[in-house]
Order: C-alpha cells, then sequence, then structure tokens
C-alpha cells in the first residue's frame, strides 16, 4: 500500500508541476501577445499619421500648382505693343503679353536714332568679360508667345550684352533707350539664338542707359535673358 500511495503521489506532484508550466505558458503566452498587439497598434499609427502628413503636404502642392496656373492664366492677357511717335519699324505691332515692370524706368524715348539691323553673333567668352555688370533679367514662357519686357540698366558702359543663360529665344525689336531720350531700336528679324553672349549694342565712347524694351519669345517651355553692361 506505501508503494502504491508513494507512486501516486509523485504523479499527483508531476501533474501539478505540469498544471503550474501550462499556466505560466499560458500567461507568457497573453502577455507575449499583448506585447505583439501594443507593438502593432503603434506601427499603424505612425503609419497612419505619415500617410496624413503626406496627403497634406500634397494638398498645399496641388494648392500651390492650382494657384501659379492660374496666375499664369491670369497675365495671358494679350494687347497690342504702344510705340511712340516715330518709331522707326512701320510693319503692325504685334499682340504680346506684357511683363510688368519691377521697377518704374525714369526716362522715355524722345527721339529715335536711325534703324539698326541686329547681326546676333554667338560668343562664349567675352573680352573683358570682368568688366562685364549684371544689369537685370527676364523669364519667357513658351505658353505666353511674343511677350513685350522691360531689362532696366541705369548705368555707362561701352557695350550692352544679352546672355541667353537657357532655353532658345527668337526676338522682334529692342529697343536701348539713353539718358537723354534719344532711342536706339534694333531690328531683330526674328532670329532664333541658343544660349550664349549677344551683343547688342556697341557705343565706344561710353553711353548711360536707362533702360531696354524688347518684343521676343520663347521657343522652349522656359527661357532666361541677362541684360549686362560692359564698362
Amino acid at each position: 500500500m506505501s508503494c502504491v500511495t508513494i507512486v501516486e503521489d509523485e504523479e499527483m506532484a508531476k501533474g501539478s508541476v505540469s498544471a503550474v508550466g501550462s499556466d505560466k505558458g499560458k500567461a507568457l503566452g497573453l502577455n507575449n501577445a499583448a506585447s505583439s498587439g501594443f507593438i502593432k497598434e503603434g506601427i499603424m499609427k505612425r503609419r497612419t499619421f505619415f500617410i496624413f502628413l503626406v496627403l497634406i503636404l500634397f494638398g498645399f502642392h496641388a494648392f500651390g500648382t492650382t494657384a501659379d496656373a492660374a496666375q499664369r492664366r491670369k497675365r495671358l492677357k494679350r494687347t497690342v505693343v504702344a510705340v511712340h511717335k516715330g518709331f522707326p519699324i512701320r510693319r503692325a505691332p504685334r499682340q504680346v503679353i506684357i511683363h510688368p515692370i519691377l521697377r518704374p524706368y525714369r526716362v522715355a524715348p524722345r527721339v529715335y536714332l536711325p534703324l539698326l539691323a541686329w547681326g546676333g553673333v554667338s560668343t562664349t567668352v567675352v573680352v573683358g568679360s570682368h568688366l562685364l555688370v549684371w544689369e537685370d533679367r527676364e523669364t519667357l514662357l513658351l505658353e505666353e508667345d511674343w511677350t513685350e519686357f522691360t531689362l532696366n540698366c541705369e548705368n555707362t558702359g561701352t557695350k550692352l550684352w544679352l546672355e541667353i543663360r537657357s532655353g532658345r529665344v527668337r526676338f522682334d525689336w529692342a529697343e536701348v533707350v539713353f539718358e537723354n531720350g534719344e532711342t536706339q531700336v534694333i531690328e531683330m528679324q526674328e532670329h532664333v539664338r541658343d544660349p550664349g553672349f549677344y551683343l547688342l549694342l556697341d557705343f565706344a565712347n561710353g553711353r548711360m542707359v536707362d533702360h531696354i524694351r524688347a518684343v521676343a519669345k520663347a521657343e522652349t517651355p522656359e527661357a532666361r535673358i541677362v541684360l549686362k553692361m560692359q564698362k
């Protein structure tokens, strides 16, 4: 009897240990599952926040793009180029987009000098380039077609250069207005020009230029023009 009792007691003890181990395993399993759930919940929250942030940024970008497009459409109002009495080019004036003048010029055309034809010869190296002074710039857009723009100068020098920084430009004409109101109109004959430096006007004795006004259009989606005076 005692042997049987001992065996039964041992079996009961083993069963108790097994039950305890099972309960601990279940508890650990529940804890691991809970931890895994918290981690997954945290990841989902971060992912949702990230998606929400991307949507906000995309919304701002879309709004900005729409606003820019609306501004461009608002700008696309064509009008006839206005010229002063005595303007030497006789053909009918073009319908153009007029870019706003950022800084009003001081001198208006008073008297026109004889018309000059533009050679439009390009150079990549300007002799005396260290004497070039940046004056003004303009950006033309393909969608705007023929455009009138003004580049301020208000400086004295011996040569006036146009630099096409990027894109291709088709030029119609330009007028250079000097400080005394004398105005030199340059017939540019719809020459199309690539990036490079182009001599616009040469006055060896030096002259004070107030501004230039030009009519041109971009032949690429965008074209950038810079006016420079050589001392």
